[in-house]
């Protein structure tokens, strides 16, 4: 049975936060690899608001790095959202949690560069090669999973 909406947006700012910080981070080390420049993927992700100059920040800004984060952390509470009413399961082992996350993740993959007008996909695949996007989208699963697996544990002490 599923959660009611409630739980599932509750849980959701949890697991999501998790995800978002994950991928962010892993975000941060692509672009730091690939671009040298840190910041440039998560600023290419305040696109939304600030079109091409957001693609092509690189350095650190409270404009663009703050606001890219802002937007990535709220994509990953809607998907995380999303898995938590549908997917998740309290007695899930942590194989098939991470299964589940990983579906949900390239769902959102699927998504975000399938079937999403340009002006609203992430941005931080203009920035990144696509081994680099496979590792974010790996992140986004595995910090959703590891949230779920801890509130689980805690639950059950």
């Amino acid at each position: 049975m599923s959660k009611p909406w409630h739980q599932a947006a509750r849980d959701g700012s949890v697991s999501g936060a998790a995800a978002s910080i994950a991928s962010a981070l892993v975000l941060l080390a692509c672009g730091a690899r690939e671009q040298r420049r840190a910041s440039a993927p998560l600023n290419a992700v305040s696109h939304w608001i600030w079109n091409e100059a957001a693609v092509r920040q690189n350095r650190p800004s409270l404009r663009f790095t703050l606001l890219g984060y802002v937007i990535h952390h709220g994509a990953a509470v809607f998907w995380a959202s999303l898995y938590e009413k549908f997917l998740a399961r309290p007695d899930d082992s942590a194989a098939r949690t991470l299964q589940k996350t990983a579906l949900s993740s390239a769902v959102a993959c699927i998504v975000d560069f399938k079937f999403t007008p340009r002006r609203f996909t992430p941005g931080y695949e203009r920035r990144l090669s696509k081994q680099s996007l496979f590792l974010v989208y790996s992140a986004f699963a595995i910090g959703m999973a590891g949230a779920g697996l801890l509130k689980d544990r805690k639950r059950d002490r």
